[in-house]
């Protein structure tokens, strides 16, 4: 199956903070907010949900389309792409802006504060993606329109519809910048949408549809919930829960939700049923969260497929096995 992740490439600059955000913040001066948190430690990775996806489906053996906008910067982080399998020929490279910039602060209950720097992915809405279905490029199987500038998300959806390619929507933490009309465009018609569970609420709240107006104009709804798993909404049928991988110490909570999202379509595209899937997305999800940075992991199918039997069973790991690009 060949995938194309379009969305955001960045650099992410991963700090820690030893408290807990909730003990800084005084309820009755929320409106006056002013906050330095004075942080152990500064990490600069690789990032940006696009590239995570494109990383980890790359490291399960696809060789995935890496769909973006970046600075001229983006040379040595190309090379780390391609060397795990990414085809990075549809990216786009900025001649006026550096590749976008992810600062983010963890605490120790794992919450996080964000900015985003958009830097070259203002000009991702200038990729058309005509380019890739010429000749001698096979159009995608299925194309990913992740977290990205607005006005790319809507251009490139609107794209899969002309065309005829099958899409999914992961808005993610552009809902916040999203209008109602683009939220609906988004979502309207994907195979798989994927949020986590605050990121439904919001798309609830942006769009004025109730869940079953949602799971009436797509495929799957997949919500990421956290230490609780995964759930999966189909119109007409029961949802489907999937456990998360028990006992992972927490290294790095950032990209985990992308390890799961190449994890689970990796899964999809190799033929999986959706449960297994989601289990292979999982286990891949808590390979990122115990290191520190979205594509610090290493993908090993051996170990993959012992972590997947510890936490789900000998036959459900033997079920994933053809996801992992294992024989066995």
């Amino acid at each position: 199956m060949r995938i194309a992740v379009t969305g955001s490439i960045a650099t992410d600059h991963l700090m820690v903070f030893p408290g807990r955000f909730v003990d800084q913040l005084i309820p009755d001066q929320l409106a006056h907010v002013s906050l330095s948190f004075l942080v152990d430690g500064l990490e600069v990775r690789r990032g940006g949900v696009a590239a995570n996806i494109a990383f980890g489906l790359g490291s399960l053996g696809l060789t995935p389309q890496l769909v973006g906008a970046v600075g001229s910067d983006f040379a040595e982080y190309e090379v780390w792409l391609k060397e795990h399998g990414v085809d990075t020929g549809a990216v786009l490279v900025s001649a006026e802006h550096q590749t976008a910039r992810f600062m983010c602060i963890t605490d120790q209950d794992a919450n996080q504060i964000a900015a985003f720097y958009a830097g070259a992915m203002q000009e991702a809405g200038q990729i058309d993606l005509r380019r890739l279905t010429g000749p001698g490029s096979p159009a995608p199987d299925l194309v990913l329109v992740g977290a990205n500038d607005p006005a790319a998300m809507v251009r490139h959806t609107r794209e899969c519809r002309e065309l005829g390619l099958p899409f999914a929507a992961d808005p993610s933490q552009q809902l916040a910048r999203l209008t109602a009309e683009q939220t609906r465009e988004l979502v309207d018609g994907a195979r798989w949408l994927f949020t986590n569970e605050y990121e439904a609420a919001l798309l609830l709240e942006r769009t004025g549809w109730d869940r079953a107006a949602v799971l009436a104009r797509v495929g799957s709804w997949v919500t990421t919930l956290g230490g609780a798993g995964v759930r999966i909404d189909r119109a007409g049928h029961e949802p489907l829960t999937v456990p998360a991988v028990p006992g992972v110490a927490v290294a790095d909570p950032t990209g985990v939700g992308d390890a799961f999202r190449a994890g689970f379509l990796a899964g999809t595209g190799r033929g999986l049923d959706t449960v297994s899937a989601a289990r292979l997305g999982c286990v891949l999800a808590a390979e990122a969260l115990g290191a520190v940075g979205p594509q610090a992991y290493t993908v090993d199918p051996a170990r993959l497929l012992a972590v997947a039997e510890q936490a789900y069973g000998t036959e459900a790991a033997a079920l994933i096995a053809p996801g992992t690009g294992s024989a066995s």
